[in-house]
């Protein structure tokens, strides 16, 4: 319905391992929240298959070397700064830990690791993500096998380990893809055949462009949908209560339909380069995102990404699209998800999508405001979904996503089975 027909899941995290890999059972069954909150095999291959015979290629991350916690459950000799505190020193997210960089058992287990899971993947995707966000450098003072958190000795390790796990990524027949940092902070070499993810600032995609990367843009400025719901850390009375006080989040306020509908991915992108922006991101993370409020929290907002990825930001005139024009078809869009029973928040209050109301736009010139219009909507309804599980709730997300394949939109989320 919405014209993406790729779903990007960052499988593993911290906080959860909810894969189960039979070559390494003890991952999930130590690493994941409870028993029974992990994918098994026969689970993993419903998914994809469900995925791919409508059109949706399923794109799996396991994010490394950072945001490795839960292997530790496991595996401790492999993780270093585990559980770390102060852990706003050592990494973005409790609980703290990360690949250890120099111990010879690291690629042992991630060769064992791949060899297991991307047999699994190919079948059904192109890709296969390695992650790379958010790797902080003071956490490698912990790791006995480095002790510093001086760059130019940290990065030619994590060069070594990307090295590693994009060769055995290719002989499976897939394309690596990272996140931002590991070429803009880390300045990787990464081979021509690696997806560089922007989510960091609009110069982003300009930025990884010129140095000839191809790229997926999200900046979280506008793509990130889970924003402005406030803090989901907990604040004591005194200092920190003061320093933190309204408990915004990072990452504030709410992106607005309309705020996502006017990002570029394109901004800044020269003509020449155009061709290596391979398509865009919406993001849902999951700190405060679950199946009871997914729907509401990712469409109709969603769609309008898709309509900005499918047929650009500028008109064929070169000018920007209207939020005047594209809210009615925001709205008809909105109320075929309803009725499909997607809980997908309204784009207006009902008197506006009842008639030519004109009073539900604003035009404003240099001097003040000078004139009001709106096109015609339907009425609104609601609906409700709840009460799946984490697997029905996937197929569900799936089946939203599908309609054809040669597009180049994007949607991705972050789960972590609760």
């Amino acid at each position: 319905m919405n014209k993406f027909n790729r779903l990007h899941i960052h499988m593993t995290d911290a906080q959860s391992w909810p894969l189960d890999i039979p070559s390494m059972p003890d991952l999930s069954k130590k690493g994941a929240f409870q028993a029974g909150l992990s994918y098994s095999p026969s689970d993993f291959k419903k998914i994809q298959t469900y995925a791919i015979e409508r059109g949706v290629e399923i794109v799996v991350e396991f994010d490394m070397p950072g945001h490795t916690t839960s292997i530790a459950y496991t595996y401790p000799e492999l993780i270093a700064g585990a559980d770390a505190k102060p852990w706003d020193t050592y990494c973005n997210e409790p609980p703290c830990g990360t690949l250890k960089l120099n111990s010879p058992e690291v690629p042992k287990f991630l060769e064992k690791l791949f060899d297991d899971a991307l047999p699994r993947v190919a079948p059904y995707s192109a890709y296969f993500h390695t992650g790379g966000d958010e790797v902080n450098k003071q956490v490698y003072l912990l790791d006995d096998t480095v002790k510093s958190n001086d760059t130019a000795v940290i990065g030619p390790l994590i060069q070594k380990l990307v090295d590693r796990n994009h060769d055995q990524i290719r002989k499976a027949g897939l394309a690596p893809i990272v996140w931002e940092e590991m070429a803009l902070e880390w300045n990787l070499t990464l081979g021509s055949d690696v997806l560089v993810q922007s989510w960091l600032s609009e110069s982003s995609v300009a930025t990884l462009t010129a140095k000839g990367h191809k790229v997926l843009a999200g900046n979280y400025n506008f793509w990130y949908l889970d924003c402005g719901k406030g803090q989901w850390l907990n604040f004591d009375n005194g200092a920190s209560f003061q320093q933190y006080y309204p408990f915004l989040d990072y990452c504030s306020p709410v992106k607005n339909w309309r705020l996502v509908y006017s990002y570029d991915p394109l901004g800044g992108v020269p003509a020449n380069e155009t061709h290596l922006v391979m398509g865009g991101e919406v993001h849902i993370w999951s700190e405060q995102t679950d199946p009871v409020n997914l729907d509401d929290m990712v469409w109709p907002r969603a769609s309008a990404a898709g309509e900005v990825l499918w047929s650009g930001r500028q008109d064929a005139s070169g000018q920007n699209r209207s939020q005047i024009t594209a809210a009615p078809r925001l709205a008809d869009m909105r109320e075929r998800m309803v009725s499909r029973g997607i809980s997908a928040g309204p784009v207006q209050m009902v008197f506006c999508t009842q008639s030519n109301a004109t009073e539900c736009a604003l035009w404003c010139t240099d001097t003040w405001m000078d004139g009001w219009m709106i096109g015609s909507y339907r009425r609104s309804m609601v609906a409700y979904l709840a009460g799946v599980s984490s697997v029905e709730f996937l197929l569900i997300v799936i089946s939203w996503v599908i309609d054809r394949m040669e597009n180049s939109a994007w949607l991705a989320w972050t789960f972590q089975t609760r």
